[in-house]
């Protein structure tokens, strides 16, 4: 039954990537023929209803949102923990993250993390945690009918972890493991430096694990951890399947009974500190024959006033070949493979804006010219009527997706209460994006973008670029080197 849901999903999604795939390689191969986006039209959007979601809140203080689903025999339940590596100390940096993946893998009092693997294979469910940045998460996917059983696997994992110390040496070992090879990916290894940039390198939001630290964790440290945060008072529930909703609350009412309240005392989070200012950064790759190339600066909120205007700005910039990146830098001018903007906004931090490329090295310093103008030129006028349409058209057609199932929709709605917002912020998205205006979107990228204070970094082969990267600034040459383990 899993396989099935599992493959009917990944054919949903391999049915919309094939469509998108296809035109994507259509203005790869004929970039004139990017101009076909423009004739293209699709039917209005059918109104949509939100359907129904329960909320209860049990004596111990977990607060849960239900919703049922009967149209297959299965119950999905997710659940976030208020905690997160942003308090983790900073010589333990990876505690979190350790603590999350030996919970689940470490058993518990009562079972071996192998015995609850074989039993969870036996009855073709599944119960995974983790620790991420600013919650932590427990997933739970089971057939109706085993329910009770899955359940109190979770519920044992959640209470009474008791973080076996081979368990942790293997989990150590894999963070080790992600530390050694965290330079191989040139993705990857763009995006991290350069958040370090923009929050800086101790900053909560962009530190990063080394040996020292993952070897500087003991298993006190995972068990306290855990006692700081995991408590009924400090959990949210989503669940969603095939069942009676009155049964399930009872049901996890009596598997947390004996799950103890206590005052979790979160410290304050620190806020983002920047300063709007332009540099120039390098990481020397000489395994490269291409450059990596990040450009821009702090992001936004998505509780700010401009997040709807920025969403249809970020649009009509970089979002695939009907953008202005896309058929200026790339199209038009051949200087990138691969071109795009992102203005990230976090929830309750602000997240980053910045357009990249991956091109050739000797396009390097032109590129990055190319990309700088295209910012330039949306805060200067307005966009166009035809960029404004296509823009909503293309936003409203993915929102659709967001209610795919009703396990996103309760899922979505916990996340909201999680970080504090109003839970109908995904219906007045709609309504709010319908009513931005071109001046709207000129408005907002003047107040926040700054295209004459941007930070630069590129990754790539410095000898091969056709003109010195001080041209556009004073450089500051990066070291990754990885520190070795002691």
């Amino acid at each position: 039954m899993e396989k099935l849901i599992s493959n009917g999903m990944k054919l949903n999604r391999l049915s919309r990537i094939s469509s998108f795939a296809f035109l994507f390689v259509l203005a790869s191969v004929f970039p004139q023929q990017a101009a076909l986006s423009r004739q293209l039209s699709s039917p209005a959007l059918r109104d949509f209803e939100i359907p129904k979601v329960e909320r209860v809140t049990l004596d111990k203080g977990i607060r849960l949102f239900l919703i049922e689903d009967h149209e297959l025999p299965v119950i999905q339940l997710q659940a976030i923990i208020r905690t997160g590596s942003i308090y983790e100390p900073s010589e333990k940096i990876g505690l979190a993250a350790m603590t999350g993946m030996v919970m689940r893998t470490g058993g518990t009092a009562g079972k071996t993390g192998d015995q609850i693997d074989e039993e969870l294979e036996r009855i073709a469910a599944s119960v995974e945690t983790g620790i991420e940045l600013n919650s932590g998460f427990a997933s739970m996917w089971v057939l109706k009918e085993n329910f009770d059983t899955a359940l109190t696997i979770l519920a044992d994992i959640l209470m009474n972890p008791v973080f076996n110390s081979d368990k942790i040496e293997l989990a150590r070992i894999q963070l080790g493991s992600d530390i050694a090879r965290r330079n191989d990916n040139v993705f990857s290894l763009t995006s991290r430096e350069y958040w370090k940039l923009i929050y800086g390198p101790n900053s909560i939001y962009a530190r990063q694990t080394e040996y020292a630290a993952i070897n500087n964790i003991s298993r006190d440290d995972l068990v306290a951890f855990h006692k700081k945060f995991y408590h009924p008072n400090n959990v949210l529930f989503a669940v969603c399947g095939d069942f009676n909703t009155e049964q399930v609350v009872e049901k996890l009412r009596q598997a947390f009974k004996n799950w103890q309240k206590a005052d979790v005392n979160l410290p304050q989070i620190p806020k983002v500190q920047y300063e709007f200012r332009p540099t120039v950064n390098l990481i020397k790759k000489n395994d490269l024959n291409q450059s990596s190339i990040y450009l821009g600066h702090i992001g936004g909120q998505m509780n700010d006033p401009d997040y709807f205007a920025l969403a249809l700005m970020n649009r009509v910039l970089g979002s695939g070949f009907t953008g202005r990146l896309f058929k200026n830098v790339r199209s038009r001018q051949g200087l990138a493979y691969y071109v795009f903007g992102v203005y990230r906004a976090e929830y309750n931090y602000p997240g980053v804006f910045y357009v990249g490329c991956q091109t050739k090295s000797s396009a390097t310093v032109r590129a990055i010219r190319a990309m700088t103008e295209q910012v330039k030129s949306i805060t200067e006028s307005e966009i166009t009527d035809e960029e404004l349409a296509l823009a909503k058209e293309n936003y409203l057609n993915s929102f659709v997706f967001n209610f795919e199932s009703k396990n996103q929709v309760v899922k979505r709605l916990m996340t909201y209460e999680y970080f504090g917002y109003p839970p109908d912020f995904l219906q007045k998205t709609k309504e709010n994006i319908s009513k931005v205006t071109k001046k709207d979107i000129l408005q907002a990228a003047r107040k926040n973008l700054n295209p004459g204070r941007m930070q630069i970094l590129v990754v790539g082969r410095p000898q091969d670029f056709n003109e010195p990267l001080s041209l556009l600034g004073s450089v500051n040459e990066i070291d990754i080197n990885i520190p070795p383990p002691k």
